[in-house]
């Protein structure tokens, strides 16, 4: 497998429609907003966590994610997770495991989500300051931020009962929250793939491929929770360049939507992408090609002027499993 030498730029955009697409904590799990604008934001940690668990579902193994331990799935920290592969590697312990150069390299093939998007993995003692082995991931994503101005909807009380667990634990318990949703965000991404950070990941085109697949999949089939039900890939889009140096920008800053207000379901508004394919054509000499996805029931962002050098995702077989597992 070859490591990339090319950068590119991504622009992904979704929908979120009567549902939470990323609530904040510290808001009763309100949407994320700028309440100045009424943009919906959505953290890029929220958009990784889809594609890990896609990839985990599918068969490759990940660096963040629960262990089984005698048949449950339990949480564990990171000095735990790293000293359980420690184990697997041969060592007593991520310290040893880390004087061996090996160890690095055998990571990076056993974890694809460490290639993609980097992690800081402890090594020494648990809360041992500096005491750590830091991969830069090639692959960032922005926040995400919705293209037109959402109303948040008026949050219903939940609440959930269940029974004492035993002993002198008796009678019933019960929690209490708030159901805020969002009436309808359309919602776009922007990411870029540093071929210069690819070097120290090791960094494939078939992770790339991969990539760019688990874009389109990985949303409808993890988004299925009670809150996250209701959210659809709507446009992908890679420029690939042809060298390790170029990039244009964030691509959201060519588009938009019309009208950008009053919206509740795709049919509402038409995607504007004339800017993009100008700034595209314009600067095609340096671009190797375009990887573009469109739901087909999305209006607008037709690319005309660039269809010679555009070419459509397959997203794959749906229970495709890798070559890892």
């Amino acid at each position: 497998m070859s490591v990339i030498t090319k950068n590119s730029e991504i622009l992904f955009i979704y929908d979120a429609k009567l549902c939470n697409p990323n609530g904040d904590p510290d808001e009763e799990n309100r949407p994320r907003m700028d309440y100045d604008t009424g943009r919906n934001l959505v953290s890029d940690v929220r958009l990784k966590r889809y594609l890990r668990d896609y990839w985990l579902g599918i068969g490759y193994d990940i660096w963040v994610r629960r262990i089984e331990e005698s048949g449950e799935e339990k949480t564990v920290t990171a000095k735990q997770r790293i000293d359980l592969l420690a184990k697997e590697f041969g060592a007593k312990s991520a310290k040893e495991a880390q004087k061996k150069p090996e160890f690095k390299g055998w990571l990076l093939d056993k974890l694809v989500d460490i290639r993609i998007f980097g992690a800081t993995m402890p090594i020494g003692e648990e809360g041992a300051r500096g005491a750590s082995m830091t991969l830069t991931g090639p692959v960032q994503f922005s926040w995400g931020y919705s293209l037109n101005r959402v109303e948040i909807l008026p949050s219903s009380t939940i609440t959930s009962t269940f029974a004492g667990r035993g002993g002198e634990e008796k009678g019933e318990y019960g929690t209490m929250g708030k159901d805020w949703r969002v009436k309808y965000s359309v919602i776009a991404f922007y990411g870029l793939t540093s071929a210069w950070r690819a070097r120290h990941t090791n960094l494939t085109e078939e992770d790339i491929t991969l990539l760019d697949r688990s874009m389109i999949k990985a949303l409808p089939l993890e988004a299925t929770t009670r809150s996250k039900i209701g959210q659809t890939p709507r446009l992908y889009m890679r420029v690939e360049y042809k060298d390790d140096t170029t990039f244009l920008g964030d691509l959201r800053s060519y588009i938009s939507i019309i009208p950008e207000e009053g919206l509740s379901d795709i049919a509402d508004f038409k995607m504007e992408c004339s800017r993009l394919e100008e700034l595209l054509n314009g600067n095609r000499e340096k671009i190797n090609k375009i990887v573009l996805w469109k739901h087909p029931d999305l209006k607008g962002a037709v690319f005309e002027k660039l269809k010679d050098i555009t070419v459509e995702v397959s997203p794959g077989e749906e229970n495709e499993e890798s070559e890892e597992s």
